[in-house]
């Protein structure tokens, strides 16, 4: 019996694993039912109750009476539908000298007309229907660098290469969005889900009150507008909306599992990245988007395997264009530098860095790099020819020469002109970033130019039977997964259209393998081993016995 192999175990254990993972996220929206002859907390909001909230600022999370201040105030709140209330919020002297903002949101019923009430923030906290919620306002991180003309004058070249941008300071989240679960009608009191442990609040009657808070998920790293010594009132939205019990729930599954990814070394940056796969979203939307990102690290293992494979086993090279595979080394590493320099998410430098690495190796492989050490004490880098399959490797290297004398009338050109227009026209942060945004910009525009010459030299030597396929249509279906991504993941504009661009070039290879079938019952030449004879023709005892 066959066994099956460790890659495609490995596959169904990971995508089981998917499978059990969605299969959870979805009993989070599966309410504990009550049972009968135990207790069970019946809802405030079944009494259809007239809410009212109040909104406060403050400098500090726990605030003395003379430090917080009311900003807005809606007597007749309605809590079924979503709104938004734009306020100019107070910056105080604490918070401008790089300190930090609270607000304070508390929802309480409404009072009848003939009451009079003190809508004092320490007054509205002993109601004993009240609930309320703390936001952080205020955010540190590093401010957008400053980007200048290479060729301006030395004052505004000083400004952008300021030391003190490196160092994070206050922003402020200009937006933020609280909640309220609105369709929770009853919860059983043994069986209440942990999650909501902290923010459930039970009156003497066995009630409990309207579970509001902070949905930190529509807050993006992109709202953030640096707090500068000089502003005294800026613009904040407080946006509202009615959530359910599944949603929430899944809100606090994320929020913890986005503290552990601050605690494994990812950034505010990286965080937010995820952020934006669980925002707006609806549930089967958001299995789709999780089934399909799983997909895609599958795919990116099978892809790194089987191309490592490839050409680890690889001896020959014929067929395969030298002038393609350098070129990938180069532009991958220039592309992982560029993404460096955007301070883009680890979600994209990660899977570019691994690559890079990869595409470094190959060029070594299929140049034949080797240190040698002749008796000296410094070893010396020597290329070692391959005598057995040289003259088929230089029919190869002509056909990828051919090409490319082609492309350079068109492309060197073209590349040289894009950098001397973005160094007269576009500012930059600095001289390296210029480098790095001209050589980008040459890889993108005109990148797969370089994937021309193995098209070039397939359509020569009427072939594709010496291209990895079976990594080449993992990247492939990688490819249109990145083409979901490109609209979820923030990344560079010229990123994202490099990602269309693949498409293209893969439709030509499997144009290519159409035209150019494999010829199963030919003899591969490469791996035949000749039957040794023996002196004066004799041939060997088993080939005797066996006539």
């Amino acid at each position: 019996m066959h066994r099956p192999s460790w890659t495609l175990i490995f596959s169904g254990v990971f995508l089981g694993y998917i499978a059990y993972a969605i299969y959870s996220i979805s009993l989070l929206f599966v309410p504990p039912p009550c049972e009968a002859g135990k207790l069970c907390l019946k809802s405030y909001l079944n009494y259809k109750p007239k809410l009212q909230v109040h909104l406060f600022a403050s400098p500090s999370a726990k605030p003395a009476r003379h430090e917080v201040y009311r900003i807005h105030s809606e007597l007749e709140f309605d809590y079924n539908v979503p709104k938004e209330m734009p306020i100019s919020l107070q910056i105080p002297p604490k918070t401008r000298q790089n300190g930090t903002s609270f607000l304070h949101i508390i929802v309480l019923p409404k009072v009848t007309e003939n009451k009079q009430q003190d809508y004092s923030f320490v007054n509205l906290q002993t109601d004993p229907y009240a609930v309320m919620t703390r936001i952080k306002l205020t955010q540190f991180a590093v401010p957008e660098a400053e980007t200048f003309n290479l060729l301006g004058d030395k004052s505004t070249k000083s400004k952008g290469s300021s030391k003190n941008r490196a160092k994070p300071v206050s922003h402020l989240r200009s937006r933020v969005t609280f909640t309220m679960v609105t369709d929770a009608e009853e919860l059983p009191a043994h069986k209440v889900p942990h999650e909501l442990s902290q923010s459930l609040r039970i009156t003497r009657e066995g009630v409990f009150l309207p579970i509001i808070n902070y949905d930190f998920l529509q807050t993006r790293h992109r709202d953030l507008v640096q707090i500068k010594p000089d502003d005294h009132i800026m613009n904040l939205t407080v946006s509202y909306a009615p959530t359910t019990m599944g949603m929430l729930r899944l809100l606090l599954q994320v929020k913890a599992t986005m503290e552990n990814m601050k605690s494994l070394g990812f950034s505010d940056r990286d965080v937010d990245e995820v952020k934006g796969i669980y925002a707006d979203t609806n549930f089967y939307l958001l299995a789709g988007t999780i089934f399909i990102a799983s997909m895609h690290l599958l795919f990116d293992f099978l892809a790194f395997k089987n191309d490592i494979s490839f050409w680890k086993s690889r001896g020959s090279f014929e067929g395969l264009s030298v002038t393609t595979v350098i070129w990938r080394g180069f532009s991958q590493t220039i592309v992982f530098l560029y993404l460096l320099d955007e301070g883009s998410s680890l979600l994209v430098l990660i899977p570019s860095g691994i690559g890079t690495l990869i595409e470094i190796w190959k060029i070594k492989k299929v140049l034949r790099l080797q240190f040698t050490n002749s008796g000296g004490t410094i070893p010396k880098l020597t290329w070692k020819k391959d005598k057995k399959n040289e003259n088929e490797e230089n029919k190869t290297r002509q056909f990828d020469a051919e090409s490319m004398r082609y492309l350079s009338y068109l492309l060197y050109p073209l590349v040289i002109g894009g950098a001397v227009y973005s160094l007269l026209y576009q500012p930059h942060k600095s001289w390296y970033s210029w480098t790095i945004n001209s050589l980008v910009n040459g890889v993108y525009a005109f990148g797969f130019l370089f994937m021309l010459p193995q098209l070039f030299v397939n359509y020569k030597l009427k072939s594709v039977a010496h291209l990895p396929w079976r990594a080449f249509m993992y990247k492939a279906f990688n490819t249109f997964i990145d083409d979901v991504f490109a609209f979820i993941i923030t990344m560079p504009t010229s990123h994202r259209v490099a990602c269309f661009r693949d498409d293209i070039i893969f439709l030509i290879y499997l144009y290519q393998r159409w035209l150019y079938p494999v010829d199963k019952s030919r003899m591969d030449t490469t791996t035949i081993v000749e039957e040794p004879t023996m002196p004066s023709g004799r041939t060997k005892k088993s080939d005797k016995k066996k006539d």
